[in-house]
């Protein structure tokens, strides 16, 4: 029998991971399957600071941001099925691999992040994730990226 997908919402988010204002970059985490699959999504606003640089005539959000999407779209998969809420949970970056842009993000878009484990389980400290990053179903980004993830005392895996 097969678990039932869990999600969460913002504030659950700001449970397990660090970020806030102006670097919380995923507003809702939808189908967690355990540790293995994730959908993250995340609503882009004029208001987000990055789009008054990035560029003032015509926005577009930097392709580093929708790279941090992604994995903190992933680290909240992985604090969500580890139950790691509240917990301090960190997340570094130790390698970002294989990543294409594929579409302009503007303003009014709805990303929409899969994630997928490719390496790490319950104990380990060094996660391989790959993904997808898409706006109404067509391909902004893809990537892969390894995070060494901080989940409060776990031993190395």
């Amino acid at each position: 029998m097969t678990q039932p997908l869990r999600t969460a919402d913002i504030h659950m988010i700001q449970r397990l991971i660090p970020h806030r204002y102006p670097f919380l970059l995923v507003d809702r985490v939808r189908e967690i399957d355990g540790y293995q699959t994730a959908v993250g999504v995340k609503n882009v606003t004029m208001n987000e600071p990055h789009f008054q640089g990035h560029f003032p005539a015509k926005p577009i959000m930097p392709g580093v941001t929708i790279i941090e999407a992604m994995a903190q779209t992933a680290a909240v998969m992985v604090g969500t099925a580890l139950d790691m809420q509240d917990q301090n949970m960190m997340v570094y970056f130790m390698a970002i691999e294989s990543c294409k842009f594929r579409r302009m993000v503007i303003p009014g878009d709805v990303l929409e992040m899969r994630m997928k484990t490719e390496r790490g389980k319950p104990g380990a400290k060094v996660w391989k994730f790959s993904g997808i990053a898409t706006v109404d179903d067509e391909l902004a980004c893809e990537a892969s990226f390894t995070a060494m993830m901080d989940l409060g005392g776990a031993t190395a895996g």
